[in-house]
């Protein structure tokens, strides 16, 4: 008699699981493709969960089991465009051989996406106060804060900065970054070249001026 052929039902599981997972997914974007619409529209501080769930074909508990609330999502939001970006912002930073290809680069890229991105962007500016509070609070946005101040302080070891406050310039930039591309997107050409040419001619004007930082002496050492 031949052996009774024993079937695994591991590849079974696993293709159960694997669309389990897809399920979630889809849920998970159908959720935030919702929140962006309806932030934009009627702004972050008016929507309520109720709203985004209702500009989705899903049950109202549903929501539950991706997100804890309408905060949680707007930081899922910014947090997966942060993740988008940073990788094209350091590409640029990195590659910099001039202080303008370091600035040019930093903004272009910056504006090119936000021109790109315009849903996640127009999400946030009916209710910019709440929205700015959220948004810089992020994970993902304060380590894209903590590479800029990083690429900075190694533009500035290597001499191609001179020995500038990093933290004042990382924060000049992205206070700069921000709030141009916000006039943009209000504008009707919204141009980010054009953006990132006045940011550009803004920073080379003013950056050769700043004021210089004094060394501790171990640190002049080391130099």
């Amino acid at each position: 008699m031949e052996p009774e052929l024993i079937r695994p039902v591991q590849p079974i599981a696993a293709k159960a699981l694997g669309k389990r997972e897809k399920t979630k997914e889809k849920n998970r974007l159908l959720i935030l493709e919702a929140a962006r619409r309806v932030f934009a529209e009627m702004g972050y501080g008016a929507t309520t969960v109720r709203d985004i769930i209702r500009e989705t074909p899903l049950a109202s508990g549903t929501f539950y089991n991706y997100f804890k609330s309408k905060e949680e999502v707007f930081q899922a939001i910014r947090d997966e465009s942060a993740l988008r970006i940073r990788p094209r912002l350091r590409e640029e930073r990195v590659k910099a051989k001039t202080i303008e290809e370091f600035i040019s680069g930093t903004f272009r890229t910056f504006f090119q996406y936000v021109y790109d991105d315009q849903g996640n962007f127009q999400a946030i500016r009916r209710n910019r106060t709440d929205a700015l509070r959220i948004r810089m609070d992020t994970p993902e946005i304060i380590a894209g804060f903590e590479e800029l101040r990083e690429d900075i302080e190694t533009a500035i070891a290597n001499g191609l900065f001179p020995p500038i406050n990093a933290d004042f310039l990382m924060a000049a930039i992205v206070g700069v970054a921000f709030e141009i591309a916000e006039r943009m997107l209000a504008e009707e050409g919204r141009d980010p070249a054009a953006a990132a040419a006045f940011a550009t001619a803004l920073f080379m004007g003013g950056v050769r001026t700043l004021p210089h930082r004094v060394m501790p002496r171990a640190e002049a050492g080391q130099a």
